[in-house]
């Protein structure tokens, strides 16, 4: 059983779930689970991935498994243990997982039985144990559990770079702490809230923004299998969820939903959003119509802030004042934030410059890049995010990202390098460059200009099924224009502005 000893964990997550006891944590596709059920069940994920070990040590945990409770359990066994867990995008093919067994090298993999197949020769070939949940979860005793310090890693989460492949952004459990501690002051988030969430659980605005800001509170986080804007809405008319967060395409997703359904539907769905106390939107700039269209229907003006997967979140609109269109507030309580032109100087109010942030939020390090790392901050503990902004009347605004390599695409930050590489390997292609072309609902359309080899022949639909088979759906180019030629610059570098033109001038045709 369970003990209450403080000796189990230093975690402040699971002492402050002690404290919450029989409240309703989770309501999940497998069932309505308490704080205690999260507590009894990690704790005997964690004495199983121990095997008589008295701790895991930061060893790295990869875990495949669908949004959920037993997700859940997983992600707290692993840290109950010491480890370092590993969360894998069930949306990505073979080569994507195949990467991040590669670089993260993890003791151990965790599968959902439904997800097996994909891991099975993957983990063989690499001679990586793989563990069913449901081995890890059956009843068992709990053995004493190590005394986790908050100094410890705790995620690693995969993004984009301007090199390509994806990379590991180490998160320590202090770390997390902060960046729960600042979202829960800024959006005074209460033990009485109720959250719907249906966000991937390999991102930080899933993991963070929503499932450990909820139970850090002692709240209710209700998980959907998936989203489908009509099972949002219609959770939503039940006016029981006070807080619901998504991305830019989502709420363009609900608003499209909205306007084929009848009047009597349409108060219901209405009604049910009015309920909520708070609705935010992230992962990428939100459309002044989609704000705009959201605030017409249910009465919220969005909320709109900025983060990333380094910093967790760093600006944020305000709960009680003002939200500006195409702006995201101001710096979140513990964090600071400046401006810097090229040369590393801070930049007046008004003028633009490169976002850097500092504070117990930012992440350790990449994963095994320690010239990365460096290279990520200034001599003083700064943050390069690449993304630029100016400040307005005391508000930021983001102008975009300092390298054309960078696209967000739905809420996804994506590296045209990678998609190059895996296009570049296509018999028929000799060469291509990936653009990102503005899209009211996307951010960013991904868009790919390709030259084909002399005498070679394929089609722009075997193009995106190529690159499908190979890499996450939101990597895939949604166009593919064939060209004789890339535009190059007196250098000989392609010029992705004229790239970007030739997409625009197709459009216009």
């Amino acid at each position: 059983m369970e003990s209450a000893s403080p000796q189990l964990s230093q975690l402040s997550l699971i002492s402050r779930a002690r404290s919450f006891g029989e409240r309703t944590a989770l309501l999940a596709p497998e069932g309505t689970f308490t704080y205690n059920d999260l507590l009894r069940e990690s704790g005997i994920t964690a004495t199983a991935l121990l095997t008589g070990r008295d701790d895991l040590a930061g060893e790295r945990i990869c875990y495949l498994v669908p949004p959920g409770w037993e997700y859940t359990v997983v992600q707290w066994g692993i840290w109950r243990a010491g480890g370092l867990g590993v969360p894998l995008a069930i949306s990505h093919p073979e080569a994507e997982l195949a990467w991040v067994l590669e670089d993260a090298q993890p003791e151990a993999v965790i599968v959902h039985p439904s997800l097996a197949e994909r891991l099975q020769d993957l983990t063989r070939d690499r001679q990586i144990p793989l563990l069913m949940t449901p081995a890890l979860l059956r009843d068992a005793p709990t053995a004493e559990l190590p005394a986790v310090e908050e100094t410890r890693p705790a995620l690693m989460l995969y993004t984009s770079g301007t090199t390509g492949k994806p990379k590991g952004v180490v998160l320590t459990h202090a770390n997390l702490s902060a960046q729960v501690e600042a979202l829960s002051d800024a959006w005074a988030w209460n033990e009485d809230d109720h959250i719907l969430l249906h966000l991937p659980l390999h991102h930080v605005h899933g993991i963070v923004n929503v499932l450990t800001s909820a139970l850090w509170n002692g709240a209710t986080c209700e998980i959907l299998p998936r989203f489908r804007a009509v099972d949002v809405w219609e959770r939503l008319a039940r006016c029981e969820v006070t807080l619901y967060m998504a991305v830019p395409t989502v709420y363009r997703r609900l608003i499209d939903q909205w306007y084929l359904v009848n009047s009597e539907a349409r108060e219901a769905w209405r009604q049910g959003a009015q309920a909520c106390r708070l609705m935010v939107s992230g992962s990428a700039a939100l459309p002044v119509p989609t704000l705009e269209s959201w605030e017409e229907i249910t009465g919220h003006r969005l909320l709109e802030r900025y983060g990333m997967t380094e910093i967790g979140m760093g600006l944020s609109n305000p709960l009680e004042g003002e939200r500006r269109s195409g702006f995201v507030g101001g710096p979140l309580p513990g964090v600071e934030a400046r401006l810097v032109s090229e040369d590393g100087i801070e930049v007046p109010e008004g003028s633009a410059g490169t976002i850097q942030i500092r504070g117990p939020g930012v992440f350790k390090e990449y994963w095994h890049r320690t010239k990365e790392t460096a290279e990520a901050f200034t001599s003083d503990g700064w943050f390069r995010t690449g993304d630029r902004a100016v400040v307005e009347d005391g508000a930021w605004r983001i102008l975009g990202r300092n390298s054309v390599d960078i696209l967000k695409t739905g809420g996804e930050k994506i590296s045209s390098l990678e998609i190059e590489d895996i296009l570049r390997s296509h018999p028929a292609v000799t060469d291509c460059a990936v653009v990102g072309v503005p899209d009211p609902e996307w951010g960013d359309r991904v868009c790919a200009a390709v030259v084909l080899r002399t005498g070679e022949v394929t089609s722009k639909e075997a193009l995106r099924n190529f690159v499908k088979e190979r890499l996450a759906p939101y990597k895939v180019p949604k166009d593919v224009l064939v060209l004789s030629e890339l535009p190059r610059n007196a250098m000989g570098k392609v010029t992705k502005p004229a790239v970007l033109d030739l997409f625009s001038a197709e459009n216009t045709e």
